[in-house]
């Protein structure tokens, strides 16, 4: 049964192109219906492109406040001591000191070294707090054991527990059995990331049950599943772990100046003390020639991760 098609809607008789109707808002006649929406179209168009401009601008302006001191940090590690408290607004500097600096911090204190403890650090405090925090989220998050939701609740709490509370029951033991001045000790204190366990919960709470299920049905363990199928899955929460661990871990100064008196134990940001105090005294050029060679990892590691770390936070 073929339907008729509907008539095309016609003006009434007695419709005149000097009637007005109400548009926006405004009476407006029927010849002018088409300019007035035009006109109305542009007006959205144009509003919003202002606040997408307004947007970028804020925008930009937190990334030029956040970006300020590393500015300043370079351009300072290439002054001329005379240059460096002036209190120029330039910049730039006016006499370009070249690899001054740097020479000056490479040569007379360790950096090399206080890079390679900083990665040996930051690696082995990586490992295993994925090897810990990986089997332990997968728990919390697709395991039914009666007390998932109690143990989540512990670890929300582990949250709001500082470093500097355990600080003085770790440094005692450490003592004790001879363990200061290693890089077991600083690493110890944070092999249990509580902050990873509640990140890659929140990942793995997301992932499929049927696809667990069916690998079960398969003959799958249980780390099987985890290490072949979820893991897999879960790479972008990882690497934006790996990326707040790195970062914290290399930038860390509390717990390594408690334990660690030895530079050629000394991380990134013990070293700079001991570089700052003991070798060039107020020679700030070279100091800040020392930290921008120590910050130069981190900014790359960044960049070689962010679409992964961007992905592990928005999922």
């Amino acid at each position: 049964m073929m339907r008729r098609s509907a008539a095309p809607r016609q003006a009434p008789a007695d419709w005149s192109a000097d009637d007005t109707v109400t548009l926006y808002g405004h009476a407006t006649s029927h010849a002018q219906v088409p300019s007035a929406r035009a006109h109305w179209a542009g007006l959205v168009r144009l509003k919003r492109a202002l606040i997408l401009l307004a947007a970028h601008g804020a925008l930009l302006a937190g990334a030029a406040v956040m970006l300020l001191p590393f500015v300043w940090m370079l351009v300072t590690s290439v002054r001329p001591a005379n240059e460096i408290f002036r209190g120029s607004l330039l910049p730039w500097p006016e006499h370009f000191h070249g690899w001054g600096h740097y020479h000056e911090a490479l040569a007379y204190v360790p950096l090399v070294r206080f890079m390679l403890n900083g990665v040996l650090v930051c690696s082995g405090i990586l490992a295993v707090q994925l090897l810990v925090a990986i089997p332990a989220s997968y728990a919390l998050a697709k395991l039914r054991f009666g007390s998932e939701r109690i143990l989540f609740y512990l670890v929300l709490a582990a949250l709001c527990v500082p470093i500097q509370v355990t600080a003085l029951p770790l440094y005692l033991g450490l003592a004790q059995v001879g363990g200061l001045n290693t890089y077991f000790a600083m690493m110890l204190p944070f092999f249990l990331s509580v902050f990873a366990i509640f990140l890659l919960r929140q990942s793995l709470k997301t992932f499929p049950d049927d696809i667990l299920q069916a690998a079960r049905l398969d003959g799958m363990s249980e780390f099987e599943i985890l290490w072949r199928i979820v893991v897999p899955s879960a790479r972008s929460s990882i690497a934006a772990f790996a990326v707040f661990s790195l970062v914290a871990h290399w930038n860390d100064l509390y717990w390594p100046m408690i334990v660690i008196s030895d530079t050629q134990l000394a991380p990134p940001p013990l070293g700079m003390m001991f570089f700052a105090t003991a070798e060039t005294g107020s020679d700030y050029g070279a100091l800040m020639a020392g930290a921008t060679v120590l910050t130069l990892p981190l900014v790359l590691i960044f960049l070689m991760a962010r679409r992964r770390f961007i992905q592990g936070l928005t999922m």
